[in-house]
C-alpha cells in the first residue's frame, strides 16, 4: 500500500485505472491520448470538486415543488498551465458547464532555471472563487508552483492542483511552496530521470498531446 504525503489524493477508481494503463503506452495514437486526457479529466473531477459549496433552491418537478442543490453560484474557475494543460479543460467543463476558464503560460529561464511568467488571464474576483490549476504533469514541481503562486498574487485564495501523473520530487517541491494547496493525481509515480521526466510516466505530454514531437 503506497503511503501518500499530506495533501495527496491518488485517485484510484478502476476507470481511471484502466484508461491511464493506455495513456502510458508508447502504441497510444495522438488522437486517442487526447481522447484519454479529457476521459480521465472528467471522472478526476468528480472527486476534485467533492466539496463545492452548495445551496438550497426550490423546483418543480412533474408532481409537486421540492427543495434540491446547487453549486452555490459560478465560482469555479479552471486553470490550464499552457500548453499540456488544455488537454484536461474540456474534461471538466463538460461536467460544470458555467464554469469559466483562466490560462497561465509559463516557460523557462534557462540561465536562472526558474518559471517565467508570458501569459496570465483570470476572472475578476478571485478571492471569491474556487480554482482548480490543471497540468497533466507534476514532474519538478516548479510550474506548478509558479502558476499556484501568480493566483496567489492576484488573490486568489482556495486553490487546488490537478495532474495525471506525479513524482514524489515535484510533490514534495510542490508542498514546500504551497503546503495548504491538495494535489490530486491519477497516480503517484517512481522518481524523476537525468533529464526532469517522470518513471515509468507517460512521456511529453504536451508532445504526445499536440503531435509536435
Amino acid at each position: 500500500m503506497q503511503t501518500l504525503p499530506p495533501n495527496v489524493t491518488v485517485l484510484d477508481h478502476p476507470l481511471i485505472q484502466h484508461k491511464l494503463s493506455y495513456l502510458r503506452s508508447r502504441a497510444t495514437s495522438k488522437k486517442q491520448f487526447r481522447e484519454l486526457v479529457d476521459e480521465i479529466a472528467t471522472l478526476m473531477a468528480y472527486e476534485v470538486t467533492r466539496d463545492l459549496p452548495l445551496e438550497e433552491v426550490e423546483v418543480t418537478t412533474p408532481l409537486e415543488r421540492t427543495q434540491a442543490y446547487r453549486i452555490r453560484g459560478k465560482k469555479l474557475v479552471v486553470v490550464p498551465i499552457l500548453r499540456a494543460g488544455l488537454g484536461m479543460v474540456e474534461g471538466i467543463v463538460r461536467l460544470v458547464p458555467g464554469a469559466r476558464v483562466g490560462h497561465v503560460g509559463l516557460y523557462r529561464d534557462e540561465e536562472k532555471l526558474e518559471p517565467v511568467e508570458y501569459y496570465f488571464k483570470i476572472p475578476g474576483n478571485p478571492g471569491g472563487r474556487e480554482f482548480v490549476v490543471l497540468d497533466p504533469m507534476l514532474a519538478t514541481g516548479g510550474s506548478a508552483a509558479a502558476a499556484v503562486q501568480l493566483l496567489k498574487d492576484r488573490g486568489a485564495r482556495n486553490i487546488r492542483f490537478m495532474c495525471l501523473v506525479a513524482a514524489p520530487e515535484g510533490v514534495a517541491a510542490f508542498r514546500d511552496e504551497h503546503p495548504e494547496v491538495p494535489i490530486y493525481a491519477a497516480a503517484l509515480d517512481r522518481e524523476l530521470d537525468e533529464r526532469g521526466y517522470i518513471l515509468p510516466g507517460l512521456g511529453d505530454a504536451g508532445d504526445r498531446l499536440f503531435g509536435t514531437r
